[in-house]
């Protein structure tokens, strides 16, 4: 598992969203910031707890020009009833071969109770309007995740 870093060009991708429509990073290029989260699956409680806290940041976000896009390998129609049961305001997209994840390198090796497995790994990746990635958030609490971001983005 080869990580990108801060400095590097964000590899550009096509993916469905929530509702079926395509969303590709390079549309927010020259627009926006970006966080690209990834988690591991919908309506799992670290993963909820995750979601949560950004819709709750919202506002902070918006205000920060930073657009949300959480990934994860779950299908379009789990991603619906994600956003529809937790009432998220962001757009989650569907990476269910992994490519986006293989291309950002947070898919390989886990371990989780015992047992090994290849799966996503929760790093978020703030990409800049230029469209290279301006900073890696990999040493978060699922709870914090928002607090580390916002706070990053307020030079704090």
């Amino acid at each position: 598992m080869q990580m990108l870093t801060a400095g590097s060009t964000a590899p550009d991708f096509s993916l469905q969203d929530q509702n079926g429509q395509t969303v590709t990073l390079s549309q927010f290029k020259g627009k926006n910031k970006v966080l690209v989260y990834f988690y591991p699956k919908a309506m799992t409680s670290g993963c909820i707890t995750q979601a949560c806290s950004l819709r709750d940041s919202k506002s902070e976000l918006d205000a920060l020009n930073t657009v949300v896009l959480g990934l994860s390998p779950d299908p379009v129609k789990r991603l619906k009833n994600f956003e529809e049961k937790k009432e998220l305001n962001f757009t989650l997209l569907s990476d269910e071969g992994h490519a986006v994840a293989d291309a950002f390198g947070v898919w390989g090796p886990k371990k989780f109770m015992g047992r090994e497995f290849d799966g996503i790994h929760r790093i978020s990746f703030l990409i800049g309007e230029d469209g290279n990635i301006e900073h890696v958030f990999n040493k978060f609490k699922t709870k914090d995740h928002h607090d580390v971001v916002v706070n990053y983005l307020k030079g704090e």
